[in-house]
């Protein structure tokens, strides 16, 4: 850690969700917020210091973007969220204009940026070509939750702990996403070798994972927990250097034959961002739904004027 600080855009739902997170993981001395409604911001950050005899000491303040450029890590949530029945492409022609006025004031930001506002896939490949900064500090929280629900869902299934099972979801953060059952794990052993365990099974968790932001959505109007936790998570990670494996979203240009294409596949990150990607060995039929899953990401990238 260097200025010990992090700043959030887009105080939400999620933006909030975040900011409670980052205050009981510890992970900054000071929180910066800030909101395109300044009432909101100076409002959330009153809120949470009320609360600083219950977290690791930290000073939370709200504040404009350009007094954000000295933290380690800046999280962006603002943008509209999906509404019952959308998919997260749909918010890209809205949300495509709160990129570009945000990466206009970034440009020579030196940390790392961490994007979670969707669609995330082409939301992170804009910030990194509209903002210029390298493509190892432009992240995107990417499929990291729809990991960690698969793992969830196959946990329940089988009645294992989730931390004890191994099993990742890549590609778009979307209707696209690709589950890699071929090499799915529980404690060392193949899923598809323990006892009980059909395709079926499969299926219907793949299907699960897929719609479960809408299943959220269509109840209570937004998810935010999860994602909250899966933010805070990443950035401890990447502010204390920890050589950690996940599934995030950067831009890929090489790995997995894809070139000028964000999306998530398994990347080692430390203190600087990411320090590589790795190529996982998968099945004919993952790496046909991957090479579909890109091309969906494509032309969705492509569609922004």
């Amino acid at each position: 850690m260097k200025n010990n600080s992090i700043g959030i855009i887009g105080m939400g739902w999620v933006g909030s969700s975040v900011a409670i997170s980052i205050l009981q993981k510890g992970l900054c001395k000071k929180l910066l917020l800030n909101d395109i409604n300044m009432d909101i911001a100076e409002g959330e950050a009153m809120d949470l210091n009320h609360g600083s005899s219950f977290f690791p000491t930290a000073d939370t303040q709200a504040c404009s973007i350009q007094d954000m450029k000295h933290c380690d890590v800046i999280v962006i949530t603002a943008g509209r969220g999906g509404r019952p029945g959308e998919t997260r492409l749909d918010l890209l022609k809205e949300n495509i204009k709160i990129v570009k006025d945000i990466s206009s004031q970034l440009k020579e930001y030196k940390g790392i940026l961490v994007i979670v506002s969707n669609p995330v896939d082409v939301l992170t490949y804009y910030y990194q070509k509209f903002t210029g900064l390298p493509v190892e500090r432009v992240i995107g929280t990417g499929t990291m939750l729809d990991t960690a629900r698969l793992r969830e869902m196959i946990g329940k299934r089988i009645k294992v702990d989730p931390k004890s099972i191994h099993a990742n979801v890549i590609a778009e953060h979307g209707d696209s996403e690709v589950v890699l059952w071929s090499s799915a794990m529980v404690g060392g052993m193949p899923l598809r070798n323990w006892e009980g365990w059909s395709t079926s099974d499969e299926e219907n968790i793949t299907i699960q994972v897929r719609k479960a932001a809408q299943e959220i959505i269509k109840r209570k109007g937004a998810t935010n927990h999860a994602i909250g936790l899966v933010t805070a998570t990443l950035l401890k990670w990447l502010m204390y250097g920890h050589k950690r494996v996940c599934n995030i979203s950067s831009t890929l240009n090489g790995p997995y034959g894809l070139s000028d294409i964000a999306l998530s596949v398994p990347t080692l990150i430390g203190e600087n961002g990411i320090d590589r990607l790795i190529e996982v060995e998968m099945t004919s039929s993952e790496q046909e739904k991957l090479a579909l899953s890109a091309q969906v990401l494509r032309r969705a990238i492509d569609s922004v004027a």
